[in-house]
């Protein structure tokens, strides 16, 4: 592509790092929910929570919430996470992995990432356990599982905790099992816009504990003794109810769970564009001095949320300013994820030696997401090929 095609390309329209997938039988379904006369927690979203459920095949219990941040807050909740408590987290993710600990009283305790795969290093986990530590959360960086088997070794020698943050990672399969059906406590998915599904904001709680499924149901929704839809569909006087703890307002609408359904239905035909796209890009980057995303080994599957590269040392730009040109161009990408230990808040409230963390450091400095979403059509791929083929060649 020389520079009069690239002037060329500028002019098309913006293409966004990533869009949702919305169809007719979406919206169809949020229409008949609105005519329903139920729209907030009813029996669309229970029918959400059993679907997903029967996607996982396995014997969990499935609780809908309104996001993966609060998904996680009534995950540590139910595990009485509470002050004085340590709670190990990646430095690589989001802020809710590690706020979510804080609203508890408790402390985060962030370590460093694996260099192949950007997912929560194990070695680091087992050095910053402590007396004091209660849990590990695992975040399932851009669609591909952590070492789980090392996770869960971990914690069952030093009598740990674990709650999976897979925002990321629906339907991935860690060893031939899907996300959400491995050993761990608890694990909670992302149904946030961007994601490889969407209810709009929302999540799931997916728990095999009994009790543990109780809580944070009782939780979900202000600590009352009995469900809003029951009382309120009883063919007999149910008005009475009893607050037994102080909760929090975290359920997810009907509206949403309508969306979720449909989605759901997708979401294989989803995961195969996906795995599409990011073959395609292997492809025809592969001679490109980028550090592309790693492969899953044997029967593991990546969800392909997140397609990150890196750039290699001798690439003629550095992240900012390739960024910026692919932006002149009309192409969007984004960073996943400025380090927490970077960030003001975590630096003063969590973080005490910067030099903990050199894998995410470096990888923060090289790292860029790329177009990647299931609208996305083999002409935009095109583009963003193109255009790092013409920026990065040496």
């Amino acid at each position: 592509m020389d520079d009069h095609q690239l002037a060329e390309t500028a002019v098309a329209p913006f293409l966004p790092f990533a869009l949702p997938d919305i169809g007719e039988e979406e919206i169809a379904a949020v229409v008949e929910c609105l005519r329903s006369g139920w729209v907030t927690t009813g029996p669309t979203a229970r029918r959400f929570e059993a679907a997903f459920r029967d996607y996982l095949g396995a014997d969990v219990q499935t609780i809908s919430v309104n996001s993966a941040t609060a998904g996680l807050h009534l995950a540590l909740e139910s595990l009485g996470i509470g002050p004085g408590d340590e709670v190990i987290v990646p430095t690589l993710t989001f802020t809710a992995t590690a706020e979510v600990v804080r609203y508890l009283g408790a402390q985060p305790v962030l370590v460093d990432v694996d260099n192949h795969t950007l997912n929560m290093d194990p070695e680091a986990v087992e050095a910053a356990i402590t007396p004091r530590t209660r849990a590990i959360v695992p975040v399932h960086y851009a669609g591909m599982a952590c070492d789980m088997d090392a996770l869960l070794g971990l914690a069952r020698r030093h009598g740990l905790r674990v709650v999976e943050d897979a925002a990321h990672a629906f339907p991935t399969r860690y060893q031939g099992r899907l996300v959400g059906t491995l050993e761990s406590d608890i694990t909670v998915f992302s149904f946030y816009a961007n994601k490889t599904m969407t209810t709009g904001e929302g999540g799931m709680v997916v728990v095999r504990d009994p009790e543990l499924a109780r809580r944070i149901r009782l939780m979900r929704l202000h600590g009352i003794s009995q469900d809003a839809f029951d009382r309120y569909v009883s063919k007999t006087p149910a008005w009475f109810y009893e607050v037994v703890a102080a909760g929090f307002k975290y359920n997810l609408t009907d509206i949403a769970a309508a969306i979720g359904i449909e989605q759901l239905r997708k979401i294989d035909r989803f995961l195969a564009q996906r795995q599409l796209l990011a073959a395609r890009y292997d492809a025809a980057l592969a001679g490109l001095p980028l550090i592309l995303p790693p492969r899953p080994e044997g029967d593991s599957t990546h969800a392909w949320h997140l397609y990150v590269v890196r750039l290699q040392e001798n690439a003629p730009l550095r992240r900012d300013e390739l960024i910026v040109r692919l932006s002149q161009l009309g192409i969007g990408t984004s960073v996943h994820f400025i380090p927490l230990h970077r960030q003001p808040y975590w630096r003063e409230n969590c973080v005490s030696d910067p030099g903990r963390f050199p894998v995410a450091e470096a990888a923060f400095d090289a790292m860029l997401t790329l177009p990647l979403y299931t609208r996305m059509r083999d002409a935009d791929q095109e583009r963003v090929i193109h255009a790092l083929h013409t920026l990065l060649s040496c």
